[in-house]
């Protein structure tokens, strides 16, 4: 990613629209097919003077006015008449704009493949966990048994969702941007759309209705669809790292040599993957919320809000691209220890079947009476020490409608799962339409 967004692939897709562009007039018969060929041999980065555009970029706060100046004393060098038509009918904004597109279409390659791989992973890590039996918590508490398998499930779920909004995204953002000076085309006069067409189709672009240098609804999408993403990484990361915390010891991630470890402390596995997705859960929202700031432009070309897309968009694709991969890689390989799920189902002795219980009394004496009745009950069991089983066999209004053999299904998590392992299998089965 670091290598799409670098400064020499920006100024080639830069150059690559010049070279489109003169190919495009070219078979429209706005300037001579040789001036074209011309032009489009100078289009390669490594002509460029790098240094002298970047002393220039600061002057002129626009990378693409230098970028001309020097492809034009290129050309002029070979061919003074082809020199003529560099750049013809656009403005420094298509330029910019529509390499920053070409950008995006590389980075969107690198991120979905991450992504499918990602889901992958979570197929298969939701179906080997379909029915492996652990405590659901809400609000960082034991709240009901689960399995593995749903909360995997909820994870592959979300990403598949984002799979989707990649698509939709690609749709409306990879579009070229063609406008001249104020969105008219007026230095192209009636072949302005035809120019237009046969651009984007060099380029392998869809053609927007009307040009779009102040709607900046596209590269927004893009910064939110990213930031999308790299939230659910996150709720993904902190779900890892919780379980991970040694008085759970749940779920790990994969262990290596150098990996997780101390300076100071031998016995220490930390969720370092986590970490860096936690990281960057942490700093896209802020770079999102730039992006959506800088939508407020002014007319026909805007002042700043445009500017200050430029370095933030290639950080949310580059921090986004980290998340990822590091979910991606780890995903496969995460140790999952089963026995210590079931294990600490028990850990409230008995709590976390509150809820079964007083449905089952609820049926019978209504759930208002059966919840006081099993809320009592549970005060009990804290207070004592005892399991919630006992307390409950020994409550003269429990035993008078519930048998030893129904208090001894009720405590089984098993028979308290609702339809979790239903809902795996529906995530999975929509998943295949993801290939």
């Amino acid at each position: 990613m670091g290598e799409v967004f670098s400064d020499a692939a920006r100024l080639q897709h830069m150059l690559e629209f010049e070279a489109a562009l003169a190919r495009a007039g070219a078979r429209c018969g706005v300037i001579p097919p040789a001036a074209a060929q011309a032009i489009a041999s100078k289009c390669k980065v490594d002509l460029v003077d790098a240094k002298a555009l970047a002393t220039a970029t600061a002057v002129s706060l626009n990378p693409a006015i230098p970028l001309v100046k020097q492809l034009t004393a290129l050309v002029a060098n070979d061919d003074p008449e082809a020199a003529r038509f560099v750049h013809w009918g656009a403005t420094s904004q298509d330029v910019n704009d529509t390499g920053l597109v070409l950008q995006i279409r590389q980075a969107l390659d690198i991120l979905e493949a991450d992504l499918a791989a990602l889901c992958g992973g979570l197929n298969q890590l939701a179906q080997t966990h379909r029915s492996t039996l652990m405590a659901g918590r809400t609000l960082m508490q034991h709240a009901l048994p689960t399995t593995f398998g749903v909360k995997v499930a909820g994870w592959l779920d979300a990403m598949n969702r984002h799979r989707e909004r990649f698509t939709e995204t690609r749709a409306r953002v990879l579009v070229l941007q063609f406008g001249g000076a104020v969105g008219t085309l007026a230095a192209l006069r009636e072949k302005g759309l035809q120019v237009a067409e046969a651009l984007a189709a060099e380029l392998h672009l869809g053609l927007p209705f009307v040009p779009w240098h102040t709607q900046r609804d596209r590269v927004a999408e893009a910064a939110t669809t990213l930031g999308l993403c790299t939230g659910t990484l996150g709720k993904i990361a902190r779900d890892i790292s919780l379980h991970m915390q040694t008085e759970i010891a749940e779920v790990f991630e994969p262990a290596g040599e150098g990996r997780g470890g101390s300076s100071t402390m031998p016995h220490k596995r930390n969720p370092v993957s986590a970490a860096i997705v936690l990281s960057a859960a942490t700093r896209v929202p802020g770079l999102v919320s730039t992006m959506l700031s800088a939508m407020v432009q002014e007319d026909e070309r805007g002042l700043g809000d445009w500017h200050a897309e430029w370095e933030t968009l290639p950080e949310i694709f580059r921090l986004t691209a980290g998340a990822l991969h590091q979910m991606a890689t780890i995903v496969p390989h995460l140790e999952v220890d089963a026995a210590r799920m079931k294990r600490n189902l028990d850990a409230t002795q008995g709590l976390i079947f509150a809820e079964a219980v007083t449905m089952a009394l609820g049926s019978q004496i209504g759930k208002a009476a059966a919840h006081t009745l099993v809320e009592g009950a549970s005060r009990l069991a804290r207070e004592s020490g005892k399991h919630l089983r006992e307390v409950l066999a020994q409550d003269r209004a429990v035993a008078e409608r519930l048998t030893s053999t129904e208090l001894d299904r009720l405590f089984a998590p098993e028979n308290y799962l609702g339809v979790a392992e239903e809902l795996v299998d529906r995530v999975i089965d929509a998943s295949r339409k993801h290939g």
